[in-house]
């Protein structure tokens, strides 16, 4: 693996008349990671892909996609990568197969359409014509064409859009198996559990501006993130809540069936369980529920974070 990056934008802004899509966006994704790419609708997320795939030329600023200029050398950039575009519309007279064939032709791969096909669940459709298939039947064609080649870099942009919650786990899998292949995925979506599950780092745009990225457990201790620990307990006492209450970094304590739902941060989760044994109370269990990603990005995307 190389040192060069799989996508580099380098203090990009994209204007179009008095409104400014892209600020200054500097993002680097690097060899072999999967990238959650995130942000509200009107954030910029589609004008930076579509200046990544050379569709759009930014006002100033660069982008490099395997080493190479994404507007100088798109072509040579297009030999190596797959795409699934966003609300992609296929050629309703064609096959789901000569979608295939089209695509392997234009890559000169020498991949196997019905193969393809299976892999992503509609080979039973292959030929059938895609102007009758379902959204979803055509989001899995378009993932077949974005494998062909066995591509260095894979862009996915709202790739679960139709799918039915097996057709989405079905899809992670094949990304998740593109990327222990050595394929680098930059992965555009507004479905934040999917983010989560597969994702080595995020990045959240803004207004145009690139306000957080990391991997999900630094961003959460960037926003001094706080999880709620469940403490059940032998029988629940004055002096156990107090003991709770009373322990710094904690900032609500509520109760209910033997159980206290402490909320604190990280570092106030041993302090509290060890406040509430030596009131003499009994200990029974403990679990943490953990700030999730949606909770994440409404804390940066509502500005209650300021863009770094």
């Amino acid at each position: 693996m190389s040192n060069t990056p799989a996508i580099r934008f380098s203090g990009v802004t994209k204007e179009f008349g008095s409104v400014t899509a892209l600020e200054g966006l500097d993002l680097t994704v690097q060899e072999g990671e999967i990238y959650g790419f995130l942000g509200p609708n009107g954030a910029g997320k589609s004008t930076a892909i579509n200046i990544l795939l050379d569709f759009l030329p930014p006002t100033s600023g660069d982008v490099t996609v395997l080493g190479h200029d994404a507007q100088a050398e798109s072509a040579t950039i297009r030999e190596r990568i797959g795409v699934l575009p966003d609300a992609f519309r296929p050629y309703e007279r064609l096959t789901g197969r000569q979608h295939l064939e089209f695509a392997i032709e234009s890559k000169n791969a020498d991949d196997d359409a019905e193969e393809l096909l299976e892999r992503v669940g509609i080979l039973d459709a292959a030929d059938r014509k895609a102007g009758g298939y379902s959204k979803g039947m055509t989001q899995r064609l378009v993932l077949a064409m974005a494998l062909v080649g066995s591509p260095e870099l894979i862009i996915l942009d709202e790739p679960s859009t139709g799918l039915d919650p097996n057709g989405a786990m079905e899809m992670r899998e094949i990304i998740l198996e593109e990327n222990r292949r050595g394929a680098t995925v930059f992965f555009s979506s507004h479905i934040l559990e999917q983010v989560e599950a597969i994702c080595d780092r995020v990045g959240i745009l803004r207004d145009g501006r690139l306000v957080a990225e990391n991997s999900i457990d630094d961003l959460q201790q960037q926003v001094d993130a706080e999880s709620v620990l469940t403490v059940t307990v032998s029988s629940l006492t004055d002096e156990s809540v107090a003991a709770a209450q009373s322990v710094d970094g904690v900032t609500n304590v509520k109760t209910g069936d033997n159980k206290l739902m402490v909320q604190l941060n990280a570092e106030s989760k041993l302090p509290v369980l060890e406040a509430i044994d030596a009131t003499g109370v009994e200990v029974r269990d403990f679990e943490t529920d953990e700030e999730s990603l949606e909770d994440l990005f409404s804390t940066y995307t509502s500005g209650e974070v300021a863009a770094e």
